[in-house]
């Protein structure tokens, strides 16, 4: 399938994504508990220069501000019959920021988590689940989006889900998982597991990989269990700038633009080919990244060391891929036979 994304991925080494969406909104005056998506139609001046902000700072592709924009979490907003017109609308404001940027860059229409546990665990259903994220693929194609992105999945089913979702809407797509557990995703699955689902998945995604997550070194170790689960297509590393800190009433992250600088580069050389950053990260992050992806040459894969050297300690000993999961809190006492 020719795309833009694909023409890029063909000619270029690595690419720059964007930052953060609701940080940055958060920074432009979004209330905790406010639908961001709704800014589509209030606050378009504010979602230009979200997008804006990224394409001057550098970024190749940038994703809409369309994340929660499913029935599901509309509806907590009253707004569950709006879904296709939300989605319409990021990507509309996304088209006319890139096609005004004087050189290719990529709208990638963001679908999130549906904000339901899938079944059996749950009540959501397979079927629900696909016509949830079809809807919301429809809007987001009918505005012009390049492509569609999936993001901050936890379960394999989930992501299946959408994915089938995609298919129907005849769109290309990227998606990337979460890995917040000790390694692994909320629901258990680990990178190299993520390599396997994605492998079977037709049709395949156009990249895949991890965003969110705990902080930059944890999002490296995962890219580096995807490396060595031999993927045969392009990875995504999107991580958080830094830990968020709590000060003056404000969530701060702390990663400089300096740290995101490394991370970029580190990115790369455990086997990114599109780089960005998630929560925290400003365009100020972002051209920091570019000038050090565009500067410093690509070195062997780091270690564990190397990374947690640059970028701090891991939040889990292990990234699960070792067959450890979770530890365990010691019980007290002697169990009791059946």
């Amino acid at each position: 399938m020719t795309n833009a994304l694909s023409k890029l991925l063909e000619t270029r080494d690595w690419l720059l994504a964007d930052g953060a969406t609701g940080t940055n909104l958060f920074n432009m005056g979004l209330m905790s508990g406010d639908a961001p998506e709704m800014w589509n139609f209030s606050e378009v001046a504010k979602i230009t220069t979200l997008y804006k902000g990224a394409v001057d700072a550098g970024s190749d592709l940038f994703l809409t501000n369309s994340f929660g924009a499913n029935a599901s979490r509309l509806k907590l907003h009253g707004a569950a019959d709006q879904v296709f017109a939300l989605n319409k609308a990021a990507a509309e404001i996304g088209r006319d920021v890139a096609d005004a940027a004087g050189r290719t860059v990529v709208v990638a229409g963001s679908v999130g988590p549906t904000g339901e546990i899938m079944a059996p665990m749950g009540s959501l259903t397979h079927t629900r689940a696909v016509e949830m994220f079809h809807e919301q693929a429809e809007g987001l194609k009918a505005g012009g989006a390049d492509v569609l992105w999936v993001e901050t999945i936890s379960a394999a089913e989930e992501f299946r889900a959408a994915a089938e979702a995609f298919a129907l809407a005849e769109m290309p797509w990227c998606g990337t998982m979460s890995f917040d557990t000790a390694g692994r995703t909320m629901m258990g699955l680990t990178s190299a597991e993520m390599v396997k689902m994605v492998g079977k998945l037709d049709p395949a995604p156009l990249a895949f990989g991890a965003n969110c997550g705990v902080g930059a070194s944890d999002l490296l170790r995962t890219v580096l269990g995807f490396a060595a689960a031999g993927p045969t297509l392009p990875i995504i590393a999107k991580g958080n700038a830094g830990i968020p800190k709590y000060h003056d009433g404000h969530i701060h992250y702390d990663g400089t633009p300096a740290l995101m600088a490394d991370y970029a580069v580190l990115a790369r050389a455990c086997g990114a080919t599109i780089i960005g950053g998630c929560c925290g990260t400003t365009p100020e992050h972002l051209r920091a990244m570019r000038a050090a992806l565009e500067t410093r040459p690509n070195g062997p894969r780091p270690t564990l060391e190397t990374i947690t050297a640059a970028l701090g300690g891991f939040s889990s000993v292990s990234d699960g891929t070792d067959g450890a999961g979770p530890e365990a809190t010691p019980r007290r006492g002697r169990r009791r036979k059946p």
